[in-house]
């Protein structure tokens, strides 16, 4: 089953990492990506902007609205996600476990439905 592993965490504590913590913090989950990818776990994965680049678009009798940003207000916000190919959910929470932003952040795992 594919399990999506979304990646919270607090944006405006990451910015204020120092340079040797912020490549630290790269250097893991490049280990992370790798050891999934070696394991032929790995489906997808990508970080995202963060939420001063995000738009919210809603729909309200057939209006489209936008707004900048996230639509809650909240400490963590989703800054990445991977897509892994686990047997059951103890493996994907495993792996999730494994995932640097676990540390200081939290992983979602869900499980993607297959159409």
């Amino acid at each position: 089953m594919i399990y999506a592993m979304l990646i919270y965490t607090d944006h405006a504590a990451d910015a204020q990492a120092s340079p040797e913590q912020q490549q630290a913090i790269m250097g893991a989950y490049y280990g992370f990506t790798n050891e999934v990818k070696e394991k032929n776990l790995y489906k997808a994965g990508e970080a995202l902007h963060p939420t001063t680049a995000a738009t919210t678009v809603r729909v309200r009798d057939g209006k489209t609205m936008t707004t900048d940003g996230p639509f809650a207000e909240t400490k963590e916000q989703l800054g990445g996600f991977y897509l892994l190919d686990c047997k059951d959910l103890d493996e994907a929470i495993e792996y999730a476990a494994k995932i640097p932003g676990a540390s200081h952040g939290s992983v979602e795992v869900r499980p993607i439905v297959i159409w």
